[in-house]
């Protein structure tokens, strides 16, 4: 799945071109942000590499939230057309396995992406619906696929999302240490573990990881993984919601 499919943010109407010009400079270093630093990056770094001051961040996204779903709002959309394509399947594994292949797909391509689809975060519109989608297509697949034999009798759609959001908060980290398609095996043995009885073993894509790269991952994914930053230490704006 493209980053950036689906639908844009809406724009205000009756935006000054000036106006109009600091929201789209303001989205698009947005994300640049987001996508290296995560979802808690400063929103004055934002302002300073969208070449205006936070007042005029503030006064386009007066929340955190706002600026979220501005940013994120083509990709989130285009989560839930993969979802509705998966649905579509004939054989439901094979209609669950394409779908999580392309959820991990989108939350491979940016840290920012990652922490919105593996998280909460109140407020935000069209990640509240992409995130009830999910939960139903999930639960769709899951319960066709129990009655084609393809999995387990057992698993609910609450230990499938679970385990899949504690796997997708690994994928960055494991990236940056393994290459960007490091997710697929991973992915791979844990879609293994849920096939019904009757499917045999299929090999794991990728190599495995070494000693080192084991570390450098569990590394990344403690709370003092480094980032990037533009030599701010500021926080969210006023009234901002952070992140969950």
């Amino acid at each position: 799945m493209t980053v950036g499919e689906g639908s844009e943010a809406p724009v205000p109407p009756r935006l000054r071109r000036d106006a109009r010009r600091n929201r789209e400079r303001l989205v698009e270093a947005a994300h640049a942000v987001f996508a290296e630093q995560g979802l808690e990056a400063p929103l004055d770094v934002i302002a300073r590499r969208a070449g205006v001051g936070n007042a005029t961040l503030y006064r386009h996204f007066p929340t955190r939230a706002a600026l979220v779903d501005a940013v994120f709002r083509g990709q989130l959309t285009g989560t839930m057309q993969a979802g509705e394509r998966a649905r579509r399947a004939a054989d439901a594994w094979a209609g669950l396995a394409g779908y999580l292949d392309a959820v991990f797909a989108t939350l491979a391509a940016d840290r920012g992406t990652n922490d919105l689809m593996t998280t909460r975060l109140p407020d935000v519109e069209t990640l509240d619906a992409v995130h009830a989608h999910n939960r139903e297509t999930v639960d769709v697949l899951l319960e066709r696929a129990r009655a084609q034999g393809g999995v387990r009798a057992d698993i609910t759609t609450e230990d499938l999302l679970f385990a899949l959001a504690a796997l997708g908060r690994a994928v960055p980290p494991l990236a940056a240490a393994a290459g960007p398609d490091a997710w697929r095996r991973p992915l791979a043995l844990f879609l293994e573990g849920l096939r019904g009885p009757a499917a045999g073993p299929r090999p794991l894509p990728g190599r495995p990881l070494d000693e080192e790269e084991l570390g450098r991952v569990l590394g990344e994914m403690g709370p003092h993984r480094t980032r990037p930053t533009d030599g701010s230490t500021g926080g969210a704006a006023a009234g901002g919601t952070a992140p969950a």
